[in-house]
């Protein structure tokens, strides 16, 4: 049976009890892993003021998985615009394919921590937090997760440290085009074409994504570009269909003749559904540090992992339903049906354990099943 293709979301999870060397490290030996394993992308999330995550400089981290690696093909998922300007995001990818070659994925995504002074970020829209839980074709889509930004909280502080200043979402369509002229070599300023060494020809330019949670302005810029497009039904489940929709109902030709969508997904595979289970533990807790605002805590280990009240355990409930616990053989059908039921042309999974070892054969298991 084929399948449509199979690629890693790294977001270098620190566990508890490690270091984040520790991780970054681990994160290298699993892109080994997942290469020999037959994944096709390997791709690095971007964030900032977590304990418990050691991602916090995607660029760093690529060039240390594409010296590792050969043939899988890196990249960021997604490059957060408003973090990094337009020429430091060219001239960091021009450089990593300097040195490694064209096969770098470059994924752009509005979202990011807050502008100094401008309070919570928006609710989700209207007409989908209206919406109740629900089972598509056997998918689960829970309601939208009403996300606010609390005062004080480490990721309102993301704003201020990172140098965020009103107006940087709405600008994310002038950075992306300024991005796409210096790859090009077309960047112009009062009749001076300008160049970013060494990013300024097309020869230089990675394969441009763009990420979105919703279907706002991400997936309609990208639709109406011709551009791939991800959607994150991983850490947005509520949302991943209006994403996807309004990508598709966007789309006209450009970098692509038609459509091409990647879902991601959160997943723990091992050979029984009650190691996978006791694998598990410990994600509530995980989620719950990352939206109460104190940021991701260290993984905890199956046999620590802390038990949530019942109101706490609704706080995260949409991504306890939506993450994917099982054998290979349940898995893959979960995979399956993520498929089927958003249309994805491939399928981004993450894989967070307390233990590498356990982790490297999560990933294992499901190449297998999945016949990557």
């Amino acid at each position: 049976m084929t399948r449509v293709p199979l690629s890693v979301l790294d977001l270098v999870p620190v566990s508890a009890g490690s270091t984040a060397s520790e991780a970054l490290l681990n994160t290298v030996d699993l892109a080994r892993e997942a290469e020999a394993a037959g994944y096709a992308r390997y791709w690095l999330a971007e964030h900032h003021l977590n304990p418990g995550v050691a991602g916090s400089a995607p660029n760093l981290v690529m060039g240390a998985v594409a010296a590792a690696t050969s043939t899988i093909r890196v990249g960021s998922a997604a490059t957060l615009v408003g973090n990094v300007r337009a020429l430091q995001i060219v001239e960091a990818f021009g450089t990593l394919v300097g040195l490694h070659g064209p096969r770098f994925d470059l994924g752009l995504g509005r979202s990011g921590a807050p502008a100094p002074g401008t309070g919570v970020r928006p609710p989700a829209p209207a007409t989908a937090a209206a919406r109740s839980d629900e089972v598509v074709d056997g998918l689960v889509v829970p309601a939208p997760f009403p996300f606010r930004v609390a005062p004080g909280s480490r990721f309102a502080l993301q704003g201020e440290l990172l140098g965020r200043v009103p107006g940087d979402v709405e600008r994310f369509a002038d950075e992306l085009s300024t991005i796409r002229a210096f790859f090009a070599g077309t960047f112009e300023r009062d009749g001076v074409v300008v160049e970013a060494t060494p990013a300024s020809r097309p020869d230089s330019a990675p394969e441009l994504w763009i990420h979105g949670s919703t279907g706002g302005e991400s997936a309609r810029i990208a639709g109406s570009l011709g551009l791939p497009y991800g959607a994150n039904y991983h850490s947005s489940p509520g949302t991943v269909l209006d994403s996807v929709r309004a990508y598709r109902e966007a789309f006209r030709p450009g970098v692509l003749d038609a459509p091409h969508v990647v879902v991601s997904a959160d997943v723990v595979v091992a050979d029984t559904d009650t190691e996978a289970t006791r694998l598990a533990r410990g994600y509530g807790a995980w989620v719950r540090s990352i939206r109460s605002g104190i940021g991701a805590i260290p993984y905890p280990s199956p046999d620590d992992a802390p038990e949530l009240s019942d109101d706490l355990v609704a706080t995260v409930a949409d991504r306890l339903a939506t993450r994917f616990v099982g054998t290979p053989e349940h898995v893959v059908e979960r995979l399956e049906t993520l498929r089927r039921v958003t249309g994805a042309d491939e399928l981004l999974v993450t894989t967070i354990t307390h233990a590498h070892d356990a982790r490297v054969r999560s990933y294992r298991l499901l190449a297998d099943a999945w016949g990557v």
